[in-house]
């Protein structure tokens, strides 16, 4: 029954309710903080660990770029070392031929030179013959 005068379960029903704030936190907030304070801990060392593990990642990534454009430069320094030794070695080889050639160039032509020389002198030992055979012909008649 409710009553407007105050009494004495007024007081135990305080005492009452205290008690039972008392042993409900002991029993059952305390534990929930806690668990939830766990929770979240273990929550931020997740998060740290996967912002770690994306910094590393971006560290890796940025290695290895840097290690392949490392790479290609190297690469391409020793491409360009073959090419330039190819090209020397080119040079090298067209000289070669080149003196080669001129070499065999000059023997064809003394070569030339000296039959045209053994061919006028043949000729010219034989210009009499023809001459006289060509006069022979012209006239009719021999001489």
């Amino acid at each position: 029954m409710i009553t407007v005068i105050p009494d004495i379960s007024l007081v135990y029903q305080m005492i009452n309710f205290l008690v039972l704030l008392f042993v409900l936190n002991l029993v059952l907030y305390k534990p929930i903080r806690n668990v939830l304070l766990e929770r979240k801990a273990k929550i931020e060392g997740m998060q740290n660990g996967a912002e770690r593990a994306q910094s590393d990642l971006v560290a890796g990534e940025d290695a290895y770029n840097n290690g392949l454009k490392q790479a290609r430069s190297k690469g391409l320094k020793s491409k360009e070392a073959f090419i330039e030794e190819a090209s020397k070695e080119e040079k090298e080889i067209i000289d070669r031929i080149n003196k080669k050639a001129q070499a065999n160039f000059a023997d064809i032509k003394k070569q030339v030179a000296q039959e045209a020389e053994q061919a006028r002198k043949a000729l010219e030992a034989e210009v009499d013959v023809y001459a006289k055979a060509i006069g022979e012909k012209i006239l009719g008649r021999a001489c």
